[in-house]
């Protein structure tokens, strides 16, 4: 295994209840994407963001607001990500 950084899309919020919601949303409707502890590079209310990949915001975001699910802000940053090595 190993670590590559990359841009990940990261969806903060300014409840727990919203972060919740937007897990319970996006498992129930097969959407991308994990909950992870906000990034020290953003500042969020909650402590709780959901992280997809770029492409995927708009799907997201829509999904989100058609769901009446508040968030705070959308913002790209890189992460680091766990890969297998090639074998």
């Amino acid at each position: 295994m190993g670590r590559i950084k990359r841009d990940f899309l990261v969806i903060t919020f300014d409840t727990t209840t919203a972060a919740m919601a937007c897990e319970k949303l996006c498992h129930s409707k097969g959407l991308p994407g994990r909950m992870i502890p906000v990034p020290s590079q953003i500042s969020a209310g909650c402590g709780l963001s959901w992280r997809v990949l770029p492409g995927e915001k708009d799907a997201l975001l829509a999904a989100l607001d058609d769901a009446g699910i508040p968030w705070a802000a959308a913002d790209v940053v890189q992460l680091w990500e766990l890969v297998r090595d090639p074998a």
